[in-house]
């Protein structure tokens, strides 16, 4: 299949384009600050907002993959003015689509969040919010097949993000771990491979049109599970530092996941099962692959 993908140089969409290169004849646009060339891609370097970036791409795709549609008019954008066409277009998205605080299992039908929430996080998920919409709208006034996908956190190999890195970072150099002792949240992952498989089997596949699906690892985490994990990858013992949440703010320690039970939510990831037949890596064992990607680089 010929497919475009947009982005795909960073974190889930590097891990993607490492996949599906093997497989798919594929064209890269972003703006070219890692080439991906290596992989055997064709690499189009431009911004998303100019129209001399889809000039560039006159061909028949078979699908695009969109990691970084994020305001709206970024995907009419690209219809409006690319050269050639494409029969599908898959959205990453996002779970935090959904309405939050229902403490319900939240399926892909549940309904979006209506609060204008604060600060960057507010703006990305009013964004991605829009965008689904626009997905649908454009799409069917086109006739080209759509599919939205929502991933749970993400981590692994390559995550820029600064998660669960800072603690396997701290493993290594610095031989011990906190214990969040008044942490009673969980949060739901997806280790990144399993989502960028989660796309490859969208491509050209029927079950997947006009469809959304959750991406999120069975079961959840919460700090002391993951604290665990990193333990059992390092195969050494490591010291534990008991602290509440507060205290390891205030010494610099981020705590990047939901801490209070009031924070967590929970997604199910059946839809994606049945229809897809995704699966998942345990987050232990996600951990442990992610550990043995990082601690080389610490």
């Amino acid at each position: 299949m010929k497919v475009l993908v947009i982005g795909g140089s960073y974190f889930y969409g590097r891990v993607f384009v490492m996949l599906a290169a093997g497989e798919h004849q594929v064209t890269l646009v972003n703006r070219g600050t890692y080439s991906m060339e290596e992989f055997g891609v064709r690499q189009v370097k431009g911004e998303r907002h100019e129209e001399n970036t889809w000039a560039q791409c006159g061909e028949e795709y078979d699908a695009i993959v969109d990691f970084c549609a994020y305001e709206p008019g970024d995907i009419s954008f690209v219809l409006e003015h690319m050269a050639g066409s494409t029969a599908q277009y898959i959205l990453i998205s996002t779970v935090d689509v959904y309405r939050r605080g229902t403490g319900l299992l939240t399926d892909e039908d549940a309904p979006f969040e209506t609060r204008r929430l604060p600060g960057e996080a507010g703006a990305y998920i009013a964004g991605k919010i829009a965008l689904e919409g626009e997905l649908c709208g454009q799409c069917e006034k086109r006739g080209i097949r759509w599919t939205s996908l929502r991933p749970a956190i993400l981590y692994g190999p390559y995550n820029y993000a600064p998660r669960e890195s800072l603690f396997i970072k701290m493993a290594v150099q610095e031989h011990w771990l906190p214990e969040i002792t008044d942490a009673d949240g969980s949060f739901q992952t997806v280790y990144v491979k399993d989502a960028a498989k989660a796309v490859l089997s969208c491509l050209g596949n029927p079950a997947a049109c006009g469809q959304a699906f959750n991406l999120c690892q069975d079961g959840s985490m919460d700090y002391h599970s993951l604290f665990q994990a990193i333990r059992r990858a390092a195969g050494k013992e490591l010291g534990v530092r008991e602290m509440t949440a507060a205290q390891a703010q205030a010494m610099g320690i981020a705590l990047p996941f939901p801490v209070a039970a009031g924070e967590t939510e929970r997604y199910s990831n059946e839809k994606g099962k049945r229809l897809l037949g995704l699966s998942y890596l345990s987050p232990e064992e996600g951990m442990m692959r992610t550990y043995r990607a990082f601690a080389g680089v610490f």
